[in-house]
């Protein structure tokens, strides 16, 4: 496949990653204090989100989520609210993973979105997602993976990062099924939720970063670049409510 076959690939959806875009405007280094994660429940609702934190646009052009500090109860949440869009909440990362190689955290999704598939690219909408970029080495890629990676910066104007890993909210696949992104392998997906029953009731979750990436990729995860959250319903056209509680870095195993 030539490298204009590879572009219209890339465009089609324009997936490339989730990730060009995740990287798009620069992000504000945490303090040499301040713990990774995030802790919602702190915060006030109605609030302005923490310093460090940019809605940022997956694909230039479309619509952009929606994220909103809301009450759950007694508690502050993140509320996303996707309408026919796509954007994701974004923190450079800071992250020590021999340390803390487990993110813990809850997330509740209102419904399935109709419709969506995350093996197809032109369905690849998930109501919940957690993303993680990491750096690496790109020498090692194939030559498929750094001529992808070469298109896809051309039309976005930055690199891509070496390798993203995401757990998502997904009916197209049984809980922890691994899901190639359609356009890239570079990008993997981790089913966590979307059994009967998950709809509308609050889940938390914990995994092993490191295991999982080692799993996906084949090879020990580099340093983390950036991580954050993402609702999405643009290839879908559709709309999706999901809420984000706490998120934690926390000691293995």
């Amino acid at each position: 496949m030539g490298l204009l076959s590879i572009a219209r690939d890339w465009k089609r959806p324009a997936r490339i990653a989730v990730c060009a875009a995740l990287l798009l405007s620069p992000l504000v280094t945490l303090a040499q204090d301040e713990k990774p994660g995030i802790a919602f429940s702190m915060i006030a609702p109605g609030a302005s989100l923490p310093p460090g934190w940019k809605n940022l646009p997956v694909v230039h052009g479309k619509p952009m989520t929606q994220y909103t500090l809301a009450h759950d109860g007694q508690t502050t949440v993140l509320q996303a609210d996707a309408n026919r869009s796509a954007s994701a909440l974004m923190h450079e990362g800071n992250i020590d993973l021999a340390q803390t190689p487990v993110i813990a955290w809850r997330w509740k999704a209102e419904k399935p979105i109709e419709g969506a598939d995350n093996r197809d690219g032109s369905k690849e909408d998930a109501p919940a997602r957690l993303v993680f970029a990491f750096d690496g080495d790109k020498s090692r890629l194939s030559l498929f993976d750094r001529a992808s990676m070469e298109v896809a910066k051309r039309l976005g104007g930055q690199d891509l990062p070496y390798a993203t890993l995401m757990y998502i909210w997904s009916t197209s696949a049984a809980p922890g099924s691994v899901i190639a992104n359609p356009h890239t392998s570079r990008v993997q997906m981790i089913v966590v939720s979307g059994q009967p029953g998950d709809a509308g009731q609050w889940q938390s979750l914990r995994r092993n970063i490191v295991q999982d990436y080692e799993k996906v990729f084949h090879e020990p995860p580099g340093r983390i670049t950036g991580y954050g959250l993402l609702t999405d319903t643009d290839n879908t056209g559709t709309t999706t409510r999901a809420w984000y509680g706490d998120i934690q870095f926390l000691p293995g195993p």
